[in-house]
């Protein structure tokens, strides 16, 4: 912005966790200061200690607590005292916090001129329209409405990158409230916008902006001129040599339509900036823009839990029973009529936030409560949960008609595993060619029954041969690079050759259309890179909630050898020899009886914990008993702090981790040593030592294994 006010608040509005702007924006923490009053009107002693805490104490919340802080009467020297943050940026802020009082009345002013002056003045300041409609009581629609019949819209400003010495040649953009626009658009070009995807996180980062790229680059093929809106630096996709134009803008409705009122593009792409775009394409649509692809009704279709149901059941293709509730009453009795154990999440959340498998009533209503604070006035979503079973995800394109499976990726990781964190095998490693030739067919009835035009990610659990539906999502998936890479064909840039107006048929061979996907004959891992080294006390088990922060890549001609690569890449390097813990609860120790005396015959010692080692001697695999923690010295804790032991197998049993499972999994992280949660996990690294050992690995450019659809071992 051209101050650091209206900086301020548009960088809070891209963060994208909810809020509008510094304040006044009708956000649950600022509903929530009539309960720091008593009845008297006196402000309670414990709302001015919690405020205080929250200053002094660093935390994600600080900046709106100092807002409200000012709006409780301390003067800038108690609160610098308290944060140490300089008097010029906390009086930038007490101005904004001031301003927000004169806000109310802008729509009930008598004097014209004195509201668009107060109008002009609030957008200087950085107030979005939804604040503004929140302190006037009306819509954002309606400040909008006004803004513009007063003739206050946005002017745009080139980011100086030469500082005024040269003139600048970068097409770097941002939005303010002057007289003066520098930005110069023609009119006789077709035009697309392409919405990024806002800042990284867990649950959506890099991936998607790889498809902006690619989209970006497609268009232009096609002949358009691109405008890319993302709000962080950086990307490729904010790269000045990537798009024709770019703006710096928090991606809200608010700012993408300020944008389209200036450059009129032909039409809007929100498919490839993950769900950020996806998001705002409902209210993009009903303002008059064109969204390009798949339409807004599908992506209802695909959304929305109640209408995806019926497409299901119309096409006959199973799904895990579900339900949903508002209170923990109605959620006792949905899942007492699905069955324990059910999957619950809040809806609207991104990387399965909240998202938990429970086991027991106990357990649910303490879940209950929590979710209300992340999703408040939102329904709990209630699945049957399917116990070891393969999950399974397919990128697809569509155009309407034809279909293309890019991908069906199996899952190492069982259902219940995030996606996100899950390693996976192209080709798929275990599913029979009948659970294969199924899991295409309910894809190609699906992208055509949703009608998706560009691309398409389809999540599957496999149980007992029969192929369940987990979700889909009609944009590009944090597998598109990746299979993109393996296969060769570039998913995303092909996407948008089909927005473009052209058909799949045009694009690609008519043999890979509607059926098998594209043969490949050498093996690709996907795996994951988890942060927990970076983070103290917290426990490395994976769930339904997404923990990685990015991922891999590892490419061979078979998969043991492919997963190793991926492993060493994620930073985890697999032991030739030395020994296995093995800590398992009840359930789990015959499941893991195979790979445990597999990891025997390689020569490893075995560890594990008294009725655990009974279990695997008398079924003659040798394992040396090891005490518990409770149990004396040394135990199960000494014995991996003091390095005696090269790769743990830990499956947390029941709901939650007992202390013993918890201390192992944060001492491994500590001590550097490979642990595995889950069998299946244990089972891909068994193939990867097995080759590791072989030594017979082969090392090839990506167009060596594209050229000649494989890599010998050893060449």
């Amino acid at each position: 912005g051209r101050t650091f006010k209206e900086a301020l608040q548009k960088a809070i509005r891209g963060l994208e966790v909810g809020r509008s702007g510094l304040g006044a924006d009708g956000h649950a923490g600022d509903a929530e200061i009539e309960a720091y009053y008593d009845d008297g009107g006196t402000l309670r002693q414990k709302a001015i200690d919690e405020v205080k805490y929250k200053l002094g104490t660093p935390n994600c919340d600080r900046v709106y607590f100092i807002r409200l802080a000012m709006r409780f009467g301390m003067s800038l020297d108690e609160i610098y005292d308290m944060t140490k943050i300089d008097k010029w940026f906390l009086n930038q802020m007490k101005e904004i916090a001031d301003f927000e009082n004169e806000l109310s009345g802008i729509f009930n002013h008598n004097d014209a001129a004195k509201r668009k002056e107060l109008l002009f003045k609030a957008k200087q300041y950085g107030f979005s329209d939804k604040q503004i409609a929140n302190m006037s009581r009306k819509s954002a629609e309606e400040v909008r409405d006004l803004r513009k019949k007063l003739g206050i819209i946005p002017s745009y400003k080139l980011v100086d990158t030469c500082g005024g010495e040269f003139k600048a040649k970068t097409a770097y953009y941002y939005s303010t409230y002057e007289s003066e626009d520098e930005v110069p658009v023609s009119t006789n070009s077709k035009k697309v916008m392409i919405l990024g995807a806002g800042p990284n996180r867990i649950g959506q980062g890099i991936e998607f902006d790889y498809c902006c790229v690619h989209g970006v680059l497609a268009f232009k093929e096609e002949g358009y001129e691109t405008i890319m809106v993302n709000s962080n630096p950086e990307t490729v996709s904010t790269d000045y040599d990537t798009s024709d134009r770019l703006y710096f803008e928090p991606l809200t409705v608010e700012d993408v339509l300020n944008i389209a009122d200036k450059e009129k593009p032909a039409g809007v792409v929100v498919q490839f900036g993950g769900q950020t775009p996806l998001n705002l394409a409902g209210d993009l649509g009903k303002a008059g823009l064109k969204i390009l692809g798949t339409s807004i009704e599908s992506i209802d279709l695909a959304e929305d839990r109640k209408l995806f149901s019926k497409v299901l059941e119309k096409l006959n293709i199973p799904q895990a029973q579900s339900g949903t509730a508002i209170s923990y009453k109605e959620a006792k009795k949905v899942a007492e009529g699905i069955g324990y154990p059910v999957m619950v999440r809040p809806s609207y959340v991104l990387g399965g936030r909240a998202m938990e498998i429970v086991y027991d009533e106990t357990a649910l209503e303490s879940y209950i409560s929590k979710a209300a604070n992340v999703s408040p006035g939102k329904p709990i979503l209630i699945d049957k949960f399917l116990d070891h079973a393969v999950e399974v995800d397919v990128d697809a394109l569509c155009d309407g008609k034809d279909v293309y499976i890019a991908g069906i990726m199996e899952h190492i990781e069982e259902a219940g595993i995030h996606s996100g964190d899950s390693a996976c095998v192209l080709p798929s490693n275990t599913l029979s060619k009948q659970t294969l030739e199924t899991i295409r067919k309910h894809t190609i009835n699906l992208a055509r029954e949703i009608n998706v035009k560009g691309l398409m990610n389809i999540q599957f659990a496999v149980k007992d041969e029969v192929v369940y539906i987990l979700e889909a999502n009609p944009r590009a998936s944090r597998t598109t690079p990746y299979v993109s890479k393996a296969t060769n064909i570039p998913l995303a840039k092909l996407a948008a050759k089909i927005m473009a107006g052209k058909k799949l048929s045009e694009l690609l061979p008519k043999e890979l259309l509607n059926g098998p996907s594209k043969a490949i004959k050498y093996s690709t891992v996907k795996e994951v890179v988890l942060p927990w080294s970076r983070f103290a006390n917290v426990d490395t088990v994976l769930g339904p909630e997404m923990k990685s922060t990015g991922e891999v890549m590892g490419i061979d001609a078979d998969f043991g050898r492919a997963f190793a690569k991926a492993e060493l890449a994620s930073g985890l390097l697999l032991p030739d020899s030395g020994a296995v813990l093995v800590s398992i609860g009840p359930k789990g120790k015959e499941e893991a009886l195979p790979a445990v005396k597999e990891f025997a015959e390689l020569g490893f010692e075995i560890f594990a914990t008294k009725h655990t080692a009974e279990f695997f001697n008398e079924r003659g695999v040798a394992a040396k008993e090891v005490a518990k923690i409770a149990e004396g010295r040394p135990n199960i804790v000494d014995i991996i702090t003091n390095k005696q032991v090269s790769f743990i197998i830990n499956t947390p049993s029941g709901a939650k981790s007992h202390k013993d499972g918890y201390q192992i999994r944060r001492n491994a992280v500590m001590y550097g040593i490979p642990i595995v949660t889950t069998i299946a996990a244990a089972k891909a690294s068994l193939q990867g030592i097995k080759a590791k050992k072989k030594g017979d690995w082969a090392v090839a450019p990506l167009q060596e294994y594209y050229k000649n659809d494989r890599v010998k071992s050893g060449e």
